[in-house]
């Protein structure tokens, strides 16, 4: 690409991808988000309906840390971009690089100024999507980690966009010596102990000598991974569906049905929807048979970083490491249509018109309470049963694994199970369909 042609492209890329309204640029100072910074300044001056501001997170960690956010916030005023700078502490890990951990504070602060429907901008280029695969391949990663970075998805409250993503860092620095501008050189980026300058210095310099177009290779490369991964999610989500339980679970004997690649990429599938994260090879392979497999009076639990994967009933669970329960001894009196929290949701008792109420009003003198951790001895009678069985065998019957009991709320009166949220409503406390009556309304809260 010519030089001249540069600022052309890239504004033919924010054309295609970019909506009106706000824009938030990831600004550090360094070569690769002046450049951006520069760039995304000019076009929204000549683009109605867009709004721009900068956010430089100072971690701390470089004694020239403070130099730096000075630099950004006059480069910000010459070009005339409002600039917002949040320092934040790094607690280091033993588990995680530092250049994680720096990462992970800059998209929390990312996170809290992007706008709703707004998008954040980062200077991703082609050479770091080229260092993202080979560090994919340094972990072993599949199809999914050698996609790398895609040029454009969801974040927060709306999208992350990386326009520079198909120029090379030449590019770049070739473009900002023209316009004469200057940046900050991080001497950390010299340092070889992190795998990133690495590869930036040592492997991928020698990589370019003997395949100079390895860049955009590797850029198709990870693209035709994420075609592959945009497959192989369509074709986990169509098992997910002929596989799942109303309540989030896997049905065993569905998932026998398949051979050991595609039930591989539906554990994942199922886990990274349930928590975000997939689990590792070792972790996966464990799962079928030491869970699902276990002999049938086991209780097996399979525990990873995300929390533990169980088996109850034919069926496998996520369980996320979750809060203590109530106290059993703890009771809570009820007030009709105010919402009260509790361990693992928000119970409302709501006013409810006849034909729709599922308890009926308390009596005179009567008040409903919650309690948890209700003894399994107790003897009830749910709606549609005839006669009378012990909780825990009630229990057995709906469903309820043994390590979502202590969360059920139960609601009782004066020393009577009335309901449990969400599970059943004792014969003689239901409302008849002619009565106003109460609605049980239990919201559930993630972790």
């Amino acid at each position: 690409m010519h030089l001249n042609n540069f600022q052309t492209a890239v504004f033919s890329v924010l054309d295609q991808q970019l909506q009106p309204g706000p824009l938030l640029i990831g600004f550090s100072g360094g070569l690769d988000s002046r450049v951006l910074l520069e760039l995304v300044a000019r076009y929204v001056t000549q683009r109605p309906g867009f709004s721009l501001q900068a956010v430089h997170v100072h971690h701390g960690l470089n004694p020239k840390a403070d130099q730096w956010l000075d630099f950004c916030a006059q480069i910000c005023e010459k070009v005339s971009v409002p600039f917002t700078a949040e320092r934040v502490e790094i607690k280091r890990s033993s588990r995680q690089s530092l250049e994680d951990l720096a990462r992970q504070a800059r998209y929390e602060v990312f996170r809290k100024h992007l706008c709703a429907q707004g998008t954040l901008l980062t200077a991703h280029h082609q050479d770091d999507q080229l260092e993202t695969l080979l560090l994919a391949l340094k972990r072993g990663s599949g199809p999914r980690g050698l996609s790398a970075m895609p040029d454009h998805t969801v974040f927060a409250s709306g999208y992350l966009f990386r326009p520079l993503l198909h120029f090379s860092r030449q590019q770049l620095a070739t473009w900002a010596d023209q316009q004469q501008l200057s940046w900050i050189n991080d001497d950390s980026n010299q340092d070889e102990r992190f795998d990133r300058n690495f590869l930036r210095h040592s492997v991928i310099p020698l990589l370019k000598r003997r395949w100079p177009e390895i860049g955009a290779t590797a850029s198709r490369t990870a693209g035709l991974c994420a075609e592959q991964e945009t497959l192989l999610n369509e074709i986990a989500q169509q098992d997910l569906q002929i596989c799942q339980h109303h309540d989030g679970s896997l049905l065993i004997d569905k998932l026998a049905l398949y051979s050991p690649a595609r039930l591989h990429q539906l554990l994942r599938f199922w886990l990274r929807l349930q928590t975000g994260v997939s689990p590792s090879q070792a972790q996966l392979q464990k799962i079928w048979p030491e869970v699902a497999m276990a002999r049938q009076d086991a209780m097996p639990v399979l525990v990873w970083q995300h929390g533990m994967i169980r088996r109850y009933q034919n069926r496998l669970y996520q369980v996320s490491h979750c809060a203590e329960p109530a106290n059993a001894t703890t009771e809570l009196l009820l007030r009709v249509d105010h919402p009260i929290a509790l361990p693992g949701g928000i119970l409302t008792l709501k006013s409810a018109y006849a034909g729709t109420a599922e308890l009926r009003l308390p009596e005179a003198g009567q008040q409903y309470s919650v309690r948890f951790n209700v003894p399994g001895s107790v003897k009830i009678t749910p709606v549609g049963r005839q006669h009378s069985r012990e909780l825990k065998k009630i229990w057995q019957e709906y469903g309820v694994a043994p390590w979502l009991r202590p969360f059920v709320p139960v609601i009782c009166c004066q020393e009577n199970v009335v309901a449990a949220a969400g599970v059943f409503i004792c014969k003689e406390y239901a409302c008849p369909d002619t009565e106003t009556g109460i609605c049980i309304d239990w919201v559930p809260q993630p972790d």
